[in-house]
């Protein structure tokens, strides 16, 4: 292994990838469909916002993480031996080679390209006579009443510059005495980001828009100077440990508390016009309490998460063709015969696989059709993230005002969504539903729905298990599984569970559910060491958001090392460095990353505790130590032949010979795989879920 030897600035394992660099490598993924001219045009523009939203949720927790490492003096190393310094200084020299990728990408591809295209972003300076005007006359009536210069000098300190708002550093110089100054202007975050000619001409940006029009704002100055700006702040959300336990205890105030609190987190980011002056740069950076290595400069405009904007125009010449999702096919004959839901589950589990099966139509309507069903006595549910209009969460406030026990755990804590889950929580509460806050310590992540019915020959329980949150918007764009079904072991596991997680209990054990953070890592250690006794007959395929915990990465690579084969599919973060002969010459690793967010967790272990026993899992858990020592998790086993032929088909898609994407080196470099095959396993995923065998026992 000589030539995995320590890098000159840092000595480490090298048998482990940063994490932090492996996240950049996926979003380096996602700026390369971006790249890709076979790529349908407003698909790129949204990769590229895509990419740039990333990085904007990078940089508030990650990288402020790190930097509030170092502001505390830890030097505690990554697996890969780099302390948290080193980390910032690698992460800011790969993250400036994809800015200029991307800047690059823009402003020689495709703003040419969409302006060829007839989608025309055009600066002010290009506007004739009639479209300025109109412009100016929109700027007097909708942007000009909510605008605040606020200038700085002896009696007016540096303002607040709030997360992620884009604003215009302003020099001014007064003709009369020649002083300089500097404002500050906030450009709106109310008003479109591209405002729209009405002679369909194109879009300008109103940052521009607002820049020319300066002289509204300071009459009678001169204009030295005016750039556009913007500033990423620590936006992570941490609870403080409390000693008075009735504080504790309330955890919605907490959270209410911290997101106040939250926006005036550290700067961690200062991104600027590449024609600002050296002046004007220094100026903000010292303000804002930064080092010139914080700072980048950009040709392209500042957060081009706002190109989204256009990436949804209703041009379907320049966007993929639509892949409308299906009604799972007992799930549609069921409704065409009149039959509910339950009817169908109860004869046998339905395995429903989205966005190519309708979310809709499977989750929603069970939770739907319980909320008004007359038996359904309880319904109690695992919310996340939701949506903003949640046809789930206006189901469980229906099915509370019918007088049935609803039961809803929250958690307030979910990343980015906690401004709207305590919004659904006040809103469930107010109608009824007993509302829960989860663990203390622990995030509940797990994704499950219980519901008891009073069937005509007993009292049954039916349930949900998902891989992905219980979200309307994202299951349209997120590739999820769930598994229903009314098999009373998994239903007495998901009973046992919720009343752990409402109650009080002690040790439980469970048959076909695996949980978090109790179980859920000895248990896949164990069936990964018993892959590994089987030698070159075990094999091991994982599909995952991400690998990052270092005692999983050890324990695969012992299993490589007896021999086992392992075939991980990993979307986004990988710790593991697959294919070192004498490590991991057993492990590949593969990457997809497409029109779909591939979400589903799927673990197959094909011998399971034995020869003859493969084991497949479900679930919500990445791995990540996170996710295997921090939050509520769980995997259900899937023991249907037919669900299981379902997910092997999902397995192989993705392992295809033929199969696009990117794979994983021995060198930590990801390389694309086949860019120009016209294979793509998510079509043909697609295509399958279009056509589907209708025959029993063969879809689940």
């Amino acid at each position: 292994m000589d030539h995995l030897a320590a890098s000159p600035d840092h000595a480490g394992d090298e048998r482990f990838l940063n994490r932090e660099l492996s996240w950049l490598d996926f979003n380096a993924r996602v700026l390369e469909l971006a790249e890709d001219a076979s790529v349908p045009l407003l698909e790129r523009v949204k990769f590229c916002s895509i990419f740039s939203s990333n990085l904007d949720e990078f940089y508030q927790v990650r990288v402020a993480a790190l930097r509030d490492q170092v502001a505390a003096g830890v030097s505690t190393r990554s697996p890969d031996g780099r302390t948290p310094s080193q980390q910032l200084v690698a992460i800011s020299q790969r993250v400036n080679e994809l800015l200029h990728r991307q800047d690059e990408l823009v402003m020689r591809l495709l703003l040419p390209s969409l302006a060829t295209a007839g989608v025309r972003v055009l600066p002010w300076d290009d506007l004739d006579g009639d479209q300025a005007k109109e412009l100016s006359a929109w700027y007097e009536a909708r942007v000009f009443p909510v605008l605040t210069p606020l200038a700085v000098d002896r009696a007016h300190p540096f303002p607040y510059i709030s997360n992620l708002s884009l604003n215009l550093a302003v020099a001014v110089r007064d003709p009369e005495t020649g002083e300089r100054r500097f404002a500050r202007v906030k450009v709106p975050e109310t008003l479109p980001r591209l405002v729209a000619l009405s002679d369909g001409s194109g879009w300008v940006l109103l940052e521009e828009i607002i820049a020319a029009k300066l002289d509204t704002l300071f009459p009678g100055m001169e204009f030295v100077e005016h750039r556009p700006f913007r500033v990423t702040r620590n936006n992570d959300l941490s609870l403080e440990e409390s000693e008075n336990e009735d504080e504790a205890e309330d955890l919605l105030a907490a959270v209410e508390m911290d997101l106040r609190r939250r926006r005036f987190g550290r700067a961690v980011r200062l991104e600027c016009d590449d024609r600002m002056s050296a002046s004007l740069a220094e100026l903000l950076l010292e303000e804002l309490d930064l080092d010139p290595g914080d700072v980048s400069f950009h040709r392209a405009p500042i957060g081009l998460k706002g190109l989204f904007q256009l990436a949804v125009l209703d041009l379907p010449d320049l966007r993929d063709e639509p892949w409308p999702p299906v009604t799972p096919p007992r799930l549609a004959e069921a409704a065409e015969a009149g039959r509910s839901i339950f009817s169908v589950i109860r004869e046998r589990d339905v395995l429903v696989h989205h966005p190519y099966e309708s979310f809709a139509d499977s989750v929603e309507e069970l939770i739907r059709q319980a909320s008004v069903d007359p038996k359904v006595l309880t319904i109690k549910v695992t919310l996340y993230r939701t949506s903003g209009d949640s046809p789930i969460a206006r189901s469980l406030i229906v099915a509370a005002e019918r007088r049935k026990q609803v039961v809803a755990l929250v958690e307030l804590q979910a990343r980015f969504d906690e401004e709207a889950n305590i919004t659904w929580a006040k809103r469930l509460e107010q109608a009824g539903v007993h509302v829960m806050y989860g663990l203390v310590g622990l995030k509940t992540h797990a994704k499950c729905v219980l519901i008891v019915r009073e069937d005509d020959d007993q009292l049954r329980r039916y349930v949900h298990v998902g891989t992905g949150n219980y979200n309307s918007s994202t299951a349209r764009l997120y590739e999820d599984l769930g598994l229903m079904s009314a098999e009373p072991t998994l239903g007495n596991d998901l009973a046992a569970l919720f009343n752990h997680l409402t109650g009080y209990s002690r040790e439980h054990s469970y048959e076909r559910i695996i949980e978090a953070p109790r179980h859920l890592r000895t248990r896949l250690l164990e069936l990964i060491a018993n892959e590994g006794a089987m030698g070159e007959r075990g094999h091991i395929v994982l599909k995952a958001n991400s690998l990052a915990d270092p005692a999983i990465v050890e324990a695969l690579y012992a299993a490589s090392h007896a021999g086992a084969r392992i075939e991980l599919v990993v979307r986004g973060i990988c710790c593991l460095r697959p294919g070192v002969p004498g490590l991991s010459e057993n492990i590949t690793a593969r990457s997809i990353v497409g029109r779909y967010l591939e979400h589903s967790r799927i673990y197959r272990f094909a011998n399971g505790a034995g020869p003859g026993k493969p084991e497949y899992f479900i679930g919500s858990a990445d791995l990540m130590p996170r996710n295997l020592d921090r939050r509520v998790e769980i995997l259900v086993s899937v023991d249907d032949p037919g669900q299981r032929a379902r997910l092997d088909q999902v397995l192989a898609a993705a392992l295809a010979d033929d199969a696009p994407g990117w794979e994983l080196g021995p060198d930590g470099g990801w390389s694309r795989r086949r860019p120009d095959a016209p294979y793509s396993s998510q079509r043909w995923l697609h295509e399958t879920a279009q056509t589907p065998v209708r025959k029993a026992g063969e879809r689940g």
